[in-house]
């Protein structure tokens, strides 16, 4: 099964389109970061279509932090797909390697990439059959602006070179999904964006406006990432979540 496809029977069997980023902050965590993000997993688990682990919380613990994420993959629920948050960008050489790390140790489903170093470093990681790649594409931050957003001579966005990397990819193993934030999701830059699987932050914290795909009709997976306002709702976890889920599937269905 692609991974695509595997997306979309969780979020129909599910009802949900939530993904749940796991950002570990130690200083808004008073017990073991460890069993912290158990309860988060175990808690939220029915009300996610995908979790997204954000490599760079784990990696500011140093050594240990690592290790917590390991150990917190090993235990992932196997009907919930996990998208490893990693952004990683480099030469194919070293990209081959960062893809045997996440899809053959880890056995994620599937990464964020930085594709501004061009096709071939993506294309280690579509050698993976079943699983995806989310290529940062309009991010949600204010600087996505310096260059996602830039127009080329012939009137297209920097960002929709990026989605041609799919027809690319074309008869690969691995699916290419992108990085849409919400923040940045106006009516023109969807207008652009190709029926592919979409990652979109901004929900919550930063304030992304889920209305703004009321009207979008996809047949592409579409997950969006809830991160802070799970983890440090008031309340339980599980009530957060279901409380994202049920104000996205107004919108998504």
């Amino acid at each position: 099964m692609r991974y695509s496809e595997r997306l979309n029977a969780r979020i129909t069997s599910a009802g949900t389109h939530l993904c749940v980023g796991l950002d570990p902050r130690p200083e808004m965590i008073d017990c073991d970061i460890a069993e912290f993000l158990d309860r988060v997993v175990g808690e939220t688990a029915e009300h996610a279509a995908a979790f997204k682990p954000n490599m760079a919380y784990f990696e500011a613990l140093g050594l240990r932090g690592v290790q917590i994420l390991e150990n917190l993959l090993e235990k992932m629920p196997k009907e919930v797909p996990v998208i490893l948050d990693c952004k990683r960008s480099d030469i194919g050489e070293t990209q081959r390697y960062y893809a045997r790390a996440y899809f053959e140790h880890w056995n994620v489903d599937a990464v964020t990439l930085n594709p501004f170093l061009g096709f071939d470093t993506i294309e280690p990681f579509l050698q993976y059959e079943g699983k995806g790649a989310y290529l940062l594409a309009v991010t949600s931050n204010v600087g996505s602006a310096d260059i996602q957003m830039q127009q080329t001579a012939d009137g297209r966005y920097l960002f929709e070179l990026v989605q041609d990397f799919a027809a690319k990819a074309e008869g690969m193993a691995g699916d290419v999904g992108l990085v849409v934030g919400l923040t940045n999701a106006s009516g023109e830059v969807r207008s652009r964006i190709a029926d592919l699987p979409l990652l979109m932050p901004g929900l919550g914290a930063q304030g992304g406006d889920l209305q703004a795909l009321a009207k979008d009709h996809r047949k592409a997976p579409v997950v969006v990432n809830v991160s802070r306002g799970v983890m440090y709702a008031e309340g339980s976890f599980a009530d957060a979540a279901k409380k994202f889920k049920e104000q996205i599937n107004v919108v998504l269905g």
